[in-house]
């Protein structure tokens, strides 16, 4: 390992003060980036599943989608949200389905009596009579334990004058790196140290344990995805072609957050043509993967819904219009994409409305 790929090893992660800004220190590992917390369980009573189950569906287990809808069925309470769900089974000895997922301000509430209507924005599942949560909705968080760290100054002193086992550093950002130095990842959490002793990686160096968790766990499905991008921004496009679509939405959610997303792209000149390979756009996250390579090019980002398109054709993301896209094998996204379901259980065609999107923002599309 020469020079540069040894610094670069040591300050993968920098802990920085959110506040003052200065860096608590540097380290080469990290444990507890990745993990499932946050996640509550649900029992649906009276489970009645809707059209053929297939071995993906969720009476067999496993992952349902990116995100559950629950519909109530008498419309008088707007539909709730369970992110990243995933089916545990039917209960023994019951009518009853168990599913769990990440909550957020859309999640179900506790419980709910009355008949809902569930659906993953593709098709939809099923209907229950009501449902109540089956578990507490939290879990014992896994301490983050940084390995080899390199205290800053402001650490160092701190960690003198404690006088209590735990120290409370206030909001910080955990800054990742790529194996290039590129900026690749900020993960915010708040810092409290539980404990400290010498690191086995160096001399001077610090293992530190912190309390708590991150603001937004890495998903554990992500972890394969990270290892990939370590080493650098892809070179060509289409990597993530052989990923599931729970991988490719984990690959689309780094490319959205990372920071370097819209201030590496190349400003495209006022006329610009482009050609987007249709034939990977088999789901959504593949719909917008494809689109923000075409744009940006390995690994870039245009958008992960016809909102945040919207916004990202609007300028600042590679693209400035007018410019002309010639789709190629348009008819796989038309076959995939054409009817999905709104949160209310609409259908609508997500295919003609990410062509209007890219109209209104003065890119002439061609469908071949």
């Amino acid at each position: 390992m020469d020079e540069d790929e040894a610094r670069r090893g040591r300050t993968r992660y920098t802990l920085t003060d959110r506040e003052l800004g200065h860096a608590w220190g540097t380290c080469v590992e990290v444990e507890g980036l990745f993990g499932e917390t946050g996640r509550e369980t649900y029992e649906l009573f009276g489970w009645v599943p809707e059209g053929p189950e297939g071995p993906d569906g969720p009476q067999v287990g496993g992952w349902i989608g990116r995100g559950v809808w629950f519909v109530p069925e008498d419309g008088a309470l707007d539909a709730w949200l369970l992110e990243d769900a995933e089916s545990l089974g039917p209960c023994p000895g019951t009518e009853a389905l168990v599913l769990t997922g990440r909550g957020n301000h859309l999640a179900p509430p506790e419980e709910h009596h009355g008949t809902v209507l569930l659906h993953d924005g593709r098709r939809r599942l099923g209907s229950c009579r009501g449902f109540a949560r089956a578990l507490p909705p939290g879990r014992p968080d896994l301490p983050i334990v940084l390995r080899g760290l390199a205290p800053g100054e402001e650490l160092r002193r701190a960690l003198e004058a404690a006088t209590r086992p735990t120290l409370d550093l206030g909001e910080a950002a955990l800054e990742v790196r790529d194996d290039r130095g590129e900026p690749f990842a900020e993960l915010l959490l708040w810092v409290t140290v539980s404990g400290r002793r010498p690191s086995a990686l160096g001399a001077d160096l610090l293992d530190l344990e912190l309390e708590g968790k991150l603001a937004a766990p890495v998903p554990e499905a992500a972890r394969p995805l990270w290892e990939c991008w370590l080493a650098g921004v892809p070179r060509t496009t289409g990597t993530w072609a052989g990923l599931d679509t729970r991988q490719r939405w984990a690959w689309l959610d780094h490319v959205r957050r990372r920071p370097s997303a819209h201030t590496d792209v190349d400003p495209a000149p006022s006329r610009r043509g482009y050609e987007l390979d249709g034939r990977l756009v088999t789901d959504v996250p593949g719909l917008y993967l494809a689109l923000g390579e075409t744009v940006n090019g390995p690994g870039g980002y245009i958008g992960a819904d016809p909102h945040s398109l919207a916004d990202c054709l609007g300028g600042g993301f590679g693209h400035s219009g007018p410019a002309t896209l010639l789709w190629r094998d348009s008819a796989v996204a038309r076959e995939h994409l054409s009817i999905v379901l709104s949160p209310d259980g609409a259908p609508y065609d997500l295919f003609r409305c990410v062509l209007d999107v890219l109209g209104e923002r003065r890119m002439r599309v061609t469908l071949a």
